[in-house]
């Protein structure tokens, strides 16, 4: 568990980083922004109320002395003139503006209102006067007071629009500050975002750079030889598979190794026991008796027949150390093989070869067919009562050359099958010639381990004989030549 919470991923790591400088550059630029929105929102609503006093002026300084002297010279009625009405929309137009205006420029509005008031009083006695009749000279005398006071009303606006401009003006440079120390301070976050980039770039590469060196030491370490080399758990999520399959790597290298080495063994004593089979004492003294028995019996053709049998067999079994030998060579190998065999068991034994000679130049590894031949006649046509016949038969098939003997000798049992097959799979043969089979296992490991494949020989086999058969690569003479040239 606490592995997982210390654990990272380099995206997270870059993510995490990328959030934060993001974070860093945008918060003074969305402050900056919301204090100029602000600002400029202020600016705008004091050129609002400006607008709305300066209508307000020629209304409060015209229009009512104007309806009033209309009034009092008998053009208009109070009901048409709808003087009141302008006298209220003023007063409620100031208290609006009142309301929105800070406090110290509130002043000249309230004395401008109270004074729309007095000049309301004055309409009044207008009003009055006509009412009763009241000689026009009098109504003259109260308008004269009627516009001293509306010159009064637009003094106090005037003050009005003098003291906004004043605060308007002092808004403006506070947003010039404003503008000033937002752009300071943005420097300043930015000299502070590149110091911070910096040495988060370079703690992320640590990060990401360590782990990966210490995976390129024990790589490199294994690569050398040195297969006990692992990898420490490391932090960064990306890199945790890749460590594990390092190591897993590491860990099957060992184990392949130890299984070449032992394969390697396997394949010098399969090497061996085949080599000891074919000197094998009791063939060459039988062999060697024939030959005396037909020199006794004068026959000359039978002597030399066998004789140039015998040595081709221990010739083409040595070849110089070679592995590798043509077909052609191994069907000579196994044709000498079978023309002794056939003197020692003329009458139990026959053998077909088909091998045909197109086939002849490819090369095989040697010693392959002639254990087959071997086992076939000793575990087959020798213990059947009247003999039998012997297939050696070999095709190449899609690049791929197959072989097959077969025999009509007794063959063998399911349980005798099944112990075969689990022996020839262990690759572990038996020296005691009574279990059978010895040839086979070994012919079996040499082909899956030369060859690299995972099955060597199949086996069939019931109360009508035994067909043993392998397929291989087809290698050509190049082939041979360069794969030896390379491992020289």
């Amino acid at each position: 568990m606490e592995r997982i919470k210390r654990e990272k991923s380099i995206l997270g790591v870059i993510n995490d980083l990328s959030h934060r400088l993001v974070l860093i550059m945008v918060a003074p630029i969305i402050i900056s922004l919301l204090l100029m929105l602000f600002y400029a929102y202020k600016y705008h609503s004091s050129i609002v109320r400006m607008e709305t006093i300066a209508d307000l002026k020629t209304r409060v300084s015209e229009d009512i002395p104007g309806i009033a002297w209309n009034i009092i010279s008998g053009r208009e009625t109070f009901a048409e003139s709808k003087i009141y009405l302008q006298i209220n929309e003023v007063k409620a137009t100031i208290d609006s503006i009142t309301e929105k205006t800070g406090s110290e420029n509130r002043l000249s509005l309230i004395v401008a209102n109270n004074t729309m008031e007095t000049l309301e009083n004055y309409v009044d006695r207008i009003r009055d006067n006509i009412d009763n009749e009241i000689p026009v000279v009098e109504n003259e005398a109260v308008l004269n007071e009627v516009r001293g006071v509306a010159a009064l009303v637009d003094r106090m606006l005037n003050e009005y629009i003098a003291k906004e401009i004043e605060s308007t003006a002092k808004m403006s440079l506070s947003l010039r500050i404003v503008i000033i120390v937002t752009a300071a301070v943005e420097v300043l976050i930015l000299v502070a975002a590149i110091f911070f980039r910096n040495r988060a770039m370079k703690k992320t590469a640590a990060f990401v750079r360590q782990p990966i060196e210490r995976l390129e030491e024990v790589t490199k370490s294994i690569a050398e030889g040195t297969l006990d080399a692992r990898i420490t758990d490391t932090d960064v999520t990306e890199l945790r598979n890749l460590t594990t399959q390092v190591n897993t790597m590491a860990d099957r290298l060992e184990e392949m190794m130890e299984l070449s080495v032992q394969d390697a063994r396997k394949l010098r004593k399969a090497e061996l026991r085949t080599l000891q089979a074919q000197i094998n004492p009791h063939f060459l003294y039988n062999t060697l008796d024939a030959i005396v028995w037909k020199a006794e019996a004068g026959e000359k053709g039978e002597v030399i027949q066998l004789t140039s049998a015998l040595s081709d067999f221990f010739r083409i079994s040595l070849s110089s150390g070679a592995d590798w030998i043509p077909i052609s060579q191994e069907k000579k190998h196994i044709e000498g093989y079978l023309t002794i065999q056939q003197t020692r068991y003329r009458d139990i034994l026959r053998y077909e070869i088909d091998i045909p000679d197109e086939i002849g130049d490819y090369f095989i590894l040697k010693l392959l067919l002639q254990p087959l031949v071997e086992n076939a006649i000793y575990h087959g046509i020798k213990i059947k009562r009247g003999g039998g016949t012997i297939k050696v038969k070999g095709r190449l098939e899609e690049n791929y050359l197959k072989f097959s003997v077969e025999d009509t000798g007794c063959g063998m049992t399911k349980e005798q099958l099944s112990e075969l097959n689990e022996r020839m799979k262990k690759g572990q043969p038996t020296v005691s010639e009574g279990s059978g089979g010895f040839g086979l296992v070994n012919v079996n490991l040499r082909i899956r381990l030369y060859y690299n494949q995972p099955e060597g020989l199949k086996i069939e086999s019931n109360e009508e004989g035994t067909k043993v058969s392998f397929a291989v690569p087809m290698r050509p003479r190049e082939e041979i030549f360069e794969h030896e040239s390379v491992s020289g």
